[in-house]
């Protein structure tokens, strides 16, 4: 790692060398190198005058790349295209005339973004299959366990710790959806010429509009697509770059949201994330026990929803048939937001993968206030035995602000059920009352909720993705 300059804390810090690779240099101009060999083989296919000895001369050099000869043009002609055509053609003379051949430079260029749009989606669909299935197992162990639900961050009715954690599969259910019907809906750019007319490609097959068509179709079909755009200017409209950042953006938005929740429950002493034994939670402060890795969650995500703008703003900007301001933005918002999600959803796996889960202090917590959440089942019996549901109801409503008072102001525990019980209203003793404070009688169809959920939802997507599955994630720092 070099000190003496910037360098991206997405590389050295939070993305994957996979990642990374699929945004390098070596990744592009090998796929650059992919759509000449493409062009060239579907035009000797529809008769142009290419032989097969020009062909497999191209494929013997598509991955021996001479950088040295393309950077070295590079500063001469301030071209990048035209480079590395002409490096190419140095490694293949017999070839060299007809590399690039009817294309513009948004040929290689737009194409190749696509391409590796696509084989990023296809990482981050990998990963988020993983943290998926991390947390159905996570959601069923704990399908039943009750807990203190919250409403505005207030306590409110009992839910369980599982059925919390199918909130944060559900929106990860989601964006799985968004992210298969954008990826299964990417198309090449093809072959459009400089304004998107194919007119220099009418030249070379002497007007020949199926053979134009023709060619597109097989060069989608060597890249691995079913097909390329329909119309264009001499680029993809930059629409698809905001449909692919809003699908990591949304990814983004679920993250923040399960963080901040760990977050929260962290402080609440309810459940942590992974905390290694040397791990250091804070320069002065020893015993801290701080959530860093949710907050990397929140971090990261946060950057890669701001983006978003970009990437709209990008195409909103867009001129006619082509402007190159969409250039140097593309260069950083498109792969900085695939390197921050990347690095999200190993955090997501590694927390998830970690959790820690104090079951005692989420049952203290909950029995402190479940005497507020069974006074309409207390008030149910009391009516049953002979009481007035309205003069009960006033009864509890003043035993509750009580008891409430107690706890807030006289830091004394909770005696609701001590003062109903010396009530002679209710006519109920506190044994009587003790029996309703059983936790799964206030949870609901949270449990059954959540097993059929993963059953019929998620394990599904999870089937269809099985030999993705079992990946674990090593944070760096």
């Amino acid at each position: 790692m070099s000190t003496d300059r910037y360098s991206s804390p997405l590389s050295e810090r939070y993305a994957s060398k996979e990642m990374q690779y699929i945004f390098s240099q070596d990744m592009k101009f090998r796929t650059w190198r992919r759509l000449w060999i493409a062009l060239a083989e579907s035009e000797m296919e529809l008769g142009l005058n290419i032989t097969p000895e020009q062909i497999e001369e191209l494929k013997a050099h598509k991955d021996d790349i001479n950088y040295d000869e393309a950077r070295a043009r590079e500063k001469l002609v301030r071209h990048d295209v035209m480079s590395h055509v002409y490096a190419y053609g140095l490694q293949c003379p017999k070839a060299a005339g007809i590399i690039h051949l009817g294309a513009t430079s948004c040929y290689v260029g737009d194409n190749t973004d696509i391409i590796v749009m696509a084989e990023a989606l296809k990482l981050v669909k990998k990963k988020l299959v993983n943290v998926m299935a991390k947390l159905s197992d996570f959601a069923l162990k704990y399908a039943g366990m009750p807990t203190l639900g919250f409403t505005h961050f207030q306590p409110a009715q009992p839910t369980t710790v599982g059925k919390r954690a199918s909130l944060w599969l559900i929106e990860l259910k989601l964006d799985y959806d968004d992210l298969c019907y954008v990826l299964d809906g990417l198309q090449l750019l093809g072959s459009k010429g400089t304004t998107g007319t194919q007119a220099s490609f009418m030249e070379l097959f002497d007007g020949d509009h199926a053979k134009i068509k023709e060619l597109e179709k097989r060069i989608a079909e060597k890249m691995g697509f079913s097909s390329c755009i329909p119309v264009s200017g001499q680029t993809y409209t930059r629409k698809v770059d905001s449909r692919v950042a809003n699908v990591l953006a949304g990814i983004a938005s679920s993250a923040t949201k399960f963080s901040n929740d760990i977050r929260l429950l962290q402080h609440l002493k309810e459940i942590e994330e992974p905390f290694e034994k040397n791990q250091i939670g804070s320069s002065a402060m020893a015993y801290k026990r701080n959530p860093m890795r949710s907050e990397r969650i929140a971090s990261l995500s946060r950057y890669v929803m701001c983006d978003l703008l970009n990437t709209y703003f990008t195409s909103a900007t867009q001129w006619f048939e082509r402007t190159l301001d969409d250039s140097a933005n593309k260069r950083l918002s498109i792969p900085e937001a695939f390197l921050a999600v990347d690095g999200i959803l190993d955090l997501y796996m590694n927390v998830v993968d970690g959790l820690v889960v104090y079951d005692k202090v989420i049952t203290k917590r909950l029995m402190s206030e479940l005497p507020f959440m069974a006074t309409e089942n207390i008030m149910m019996d009391a009516v049953k035995a002979g009481g007035n549901r309205q003069e009960l109801h006033e009864r509890i409503r003043t035993l509750s602000m009580e008891a409430g008072a107690n706890v807030k102001q006289k830091g004394l525990d909770n005696n609701l059920l001590e003062l109903i019980a010396a009530d002679e209203s209710f006519g109920l003793t506190l044994d009587e009352l003790n029996e309703c404070m059983d936790p799964s009688k206030y949870t609901g169809r949270a449990k059954e909720q959540t097993e059929e959920f993963v059953r019929d939802v998620i394990k599904p997507i999870l089937d269809e993705n099985a030999s993705d599955i079992g990946l674990t994630a090593e944070i760096n720092v």
